[in-house]
């Protein structure tokens, strides 16, 4: 049941919940791959957790085909991929250039699709896991992130169309749809908003008023979706797969037209 002789590689795993994420295999004992397309701050990583790096773009097929050889050739195995990798795509539809949509789908969703792709293979060796990182955008649509949004709902589809084909073949897919978490790209939205708001108080002011409807009024922090995406990617899940578990404090419970009556105090 523990994950102490698995081989795990989690895509964007430089910053934030990738990076968090291989601190949390790594304190269990795995042996943890992380990969971005910035060697530095996954060389920082690698120093902390003894991970092994590998600078490649996942959303290319020549690089994750690579990645995954030499994985399977250092370590003689893969069980569990993380698909971390995501960003851009922050415009709505009508401001959205042809370049910032292929950016946004090949950062979000062709990172995934390529990097699931060519590890399947090892994957069904083992009998493994595949865990995407998907968003709240998956489920729902915030303001002006049209390519953000669909990119995260086509990664539930995704990882539904991994659980249903690969299943029969011993391996596991599913999704984890965090909301706010405290991570180096999440701080640069709350500066904007910030800014855009015209109020100061740094990040935790931002924070604090982003998630004032949320249930647990806070955001999460790295370590807490790590745990939950070290649950999916172990035999502790056995019997989960084409799942989408949602950590997001109770945001997606809240009906938004009664909000309106909560500040009334009704």
């Amino acid at each position: 049941m523990n994950t102490s002789s698995r081989v795990v590689a989690v895509t964007g795993g430089g910053t934030g919940i990738g990076a968090a994420v291989a601190r949390r295999y790594a304190g269990e004992g795995a042996q943890v791959v992380v990969l971005g397309r910035r060697r530095e701050p996954l060389a920082e990583v690698a120093e902390e957790t003894g991970a092994h790096v590998i600078a490649c773009d996942a959303s290319l097929r020549e690089d994750a085909d690579k990645a995954i050889a030499e994985i399977v050739d250092r370590f003689g195995r893969l069980d569990v991929i993380v698909a971390n990798a995501g960003g851009h795509g922050l415009s709505s539809v009508t401001d959205t250039s042809d370049d910032e949509w292929e950016i946004a789908m090949r950062s979000n969703l062709s990172s995934a699709f390529v990097f699931c792709r060519a590890a399947l293979p090892a994957l069904v060796e083992t009998g493994g896991q595949v865990v995407i990182v998907s968003s709240l955008a998956g489920l729902f649509a915030g303001p002006n992130v049209a390519g953000y949004t669909v990119a995260k709902h086509a990664l539930i589809g995704l990882t539904r169309s991994i659980a249903r084909d690969y299943g029969p073949k011993g391996v596991r897919a599913n999704a984890v749809c965090p909301g706010w978490v405290r991570t180096p790209m999440a701080d640069g939205e709350m500066d904007q908003f910030a800014a855009a708001a015209g109020f100061s108080g740094g990040h935790d002011e931002a924070y604090r008023r982003v998630t004032a409807e949320v249930p647990l009024r806070r955001p999460a922090e790295p370590d807490e979706i790590a745990a939950i995406v070290r649950f999916l990617g172990s035999a502790e899940s056995s019997y989960i797969t084409g799942a989408v578990l949602v950590a997001d404090g109770g945001a997606h419970a809240v009906d938004l037209p009664t909000l309106a009556f909560e500040r009334a105090g009704m």
